[in-house]
């Protein structure tokens, strides 16, 4: 199993990692993880915990999560030494085209208002996952949030930075077309027009009330119900691209792992149209490479980088829904052709293409209960508030994961109507030997594969406990030849890759570097967790 000092913080730190007999939940917000660790005290499994947390996360962390978001899952159930993908993406209204939206006067995707929204896929994610694995009833479930949303919630510190930020994105946009977006603003919004500041009580009635309606039905009045029907209504009268048999079609699909092998270690990742596939790519680019001793070295960051940038390179050309991909997952994952794009890293920055595989906004939760279940959980609008929109009297804010789409009628990822779109949200799972390791995750769009790549290798090649592993210091390949560097990257470090030919930039502000959390199992069968120092996380331990 893994071998880490649990006394070593070899970086700037406000936290000890954190261990647990009996069960563990970890999110970005500490009110989240304490209502899964409520329901884990109560006698709910890792399953139970993870739902009642995703239901109350769109209130807690609206800037990355709403009723309107997308979801993706991996549920360890230990009896059966069985690692279950669970795919609640949703697809894109019949009615939408790329030619249409190219006829409206777009070169690209557009990140506001109707066009990017697709039919979420979380309230029915959580409604499957309750169904397969729970054992205690939604309404049970969904109270902790219900209660929280009329009592008001003090907003987190992070949160409100997030909140700020995004609020002049969405500001300009109603400014242009008030309609889709008013609702959206009045929910959002305090009274004088500002947003909510840290330690301001934010309440949310019209949220707590869906959320009840939901329980009672299963999830299916959002499909095939009242709730269908009113953002259907809205979308009609708005300018919106919804019928009702967008929804009613709807179902989240199970899905099989993909996996790769690293130093000894199995990486779990949801398959396409997820980017997990960038993760295992990457690692199996680095499997072949000799990583110096020292993590802090100008060697280690090219090479993750390089890793990175051609696995980036080849997914963001082929991952699509898989009923669209010509590219088979297989031949993307095959040691032959990573041994091909391994050759092309040398001790210069390189411009990444894509290669020829064929020849050969979000938030991140994870629970573990005392049965040795665990879940691997995200669930995103995509660009922090998402599209904007928000319906009428339901407290339902819509995700814009379509902005993912490509435009290009070559493309495997092109918009069509009932189509899932490229999709940036991946947990991880972490197995060896055929046993759970732990769920893990790193949220935050296009950083998420570059997130998991540097904190499996702060683990696996040197050895870190998690809650070291979440607080080195972190790196982002942007594009071409430029990446970005924390602070807390030693300056000589920095210095070295400029010379090796990438384009460095230093930043301070460390949000947008990921923010993670996880729980491994220990060789005596404890818990022990670490959460991200970039955020408000907590790992709440019974």
């Amino acid at each position: 199993m893994l071998s880490f000092d649990p006394g070593q913080y070899r970086y700037s730190s406000r936290r000890s990692v954190v261990y647990a007999r009996r069960g563990m939940a970890c999110t970005s917000v500490p009110l989240g993880a304490q209502i899964g660790l409520d329901v884990l005290k109560t006698g709910g499994n890792a399953v139970d915990a993870a739902v009642a947390m995703a239901a109350a996360m769109p209130l807690l962390e609206p800037t990355g999560n709403g009723l309107g978001s997308d979801c993706f899952a991996l549920v360890w159930i230990e009896r059966e030494k069985t690692l279950y993908g669970l795919n609640a993406s949703g697809v894109a209204p019949a009615a939408l085209s790329a030619e249409l939206v190219r006829g409206l006067g777009f070169d690209k995707m557009p990140t506001e208002g109707w066009i990017p929204t697709m039919v979420p896929g979380a309230p029915g994610g959580w409604a499957e996952l309750n169904r397969r694995f729970g054992t205690r009833p939604l309404t049970e479930l969904f109270a902790p949030a219900a209660a929280y949303a009329r009592e008001g919630v003090p907003v987190p510190v992070n949160v409100a930075r997030q909140w700020a930020e995004d609020s002049q994105r969405l500001r300009g946009a109603m400014e242009n077309n008030p309609a889709p977006y008013a609702c959206w603003w009045k929910a959002f919004m305090k009274a004088d027009g500002s947003p909510y500041a840290a330690g301001e009580l934010f309440r949310w009635g019209e949220y707590a009330q869906t959320l009840e309606e939901l329980a009672v039905t299963g999830c299916e009045s959002y499909y095939r119900g009242a709730l269908m029907e009113k953002i259907v209504a809205f979308s009609r009268a708005t300018g919106g691209y919804f019928t009702e048999e967008d929804f009613c079609g709807y179902r989240p699909e199970w899905v099989e792992p993909i996996t790769a092998n690293y130093r000894g270690y199995t990486v779990c990742e949801i398959p396409p149209n997820g980017h997990g596939i960038t993760v295992l790519m990457a690692l199996n680019i680095l499997n072949g490479l000799a990583l110096p001793p020292e993590r802090e070295s100008a060697d280690t960051y090219h090479k993750i980088m390089e890793a990175l940038k051609l696995a980036f390179a080849d997914t963001k050309t082929y991952v699509a829904d898989p009923q669209y991909m010509k590219t088979k997952v297989a031949d993307m994952l095959s040691e032959t052709y990573a041994a091909r794009r391994r050759a092309l890293i040398t001790g210069r920055a390189l411009l990444p293409e894509a290669g020829d595989p064929s020849c050969g906004g979000t938030i991140y939760l994870c629970t573990a209960d005392a049965g040795g279940n665990m879940v691997s959980y995200i669930q995103s609008n995509y660009t922090t508030f998402g599209a904007g929109v928000a319906i009428p009297g339901t407290g339902i804010s819509l995700q814009n994961r379509g902005a993912n789409f490509s435009l290009d009628p070559d493309s495997d990822n092109c918009l069509a109507g009932g189509k899932k779109s490229y999709h940036t949200i991946i947990p991880g799972f972490l197995m060896r030997d055929g046993e759970a390791v732990g769920p893990f995750g790193v949220m935050g769009a296009f950083m998420q594969p570059q997130g998991q790549v540097q904190v499996l290798v702060n683990t696996i090649d040197y050895h870190m406990n998690p809650q070291e592993a979440l607080d080195a210091p972190r790196c982002q390949w942007i594009g071409g030849k430029h990446i970005q560097l924390e602070r807390e990257v030693p300056p000589e470090v920095a210095e070295a890759l400029s010379a090796m030919g990438h384009e460095v930039e230093v930043i301070d502000d460390r949000i947008d570097m990921g923010r993670g959390q996880i729980i491994w199992r220990t060789e005596n069968g404890l818990l022990v967790g670490g959460t991200e120092p970039r955020c408000d996380g907590t790992v709440a331990a019974w």
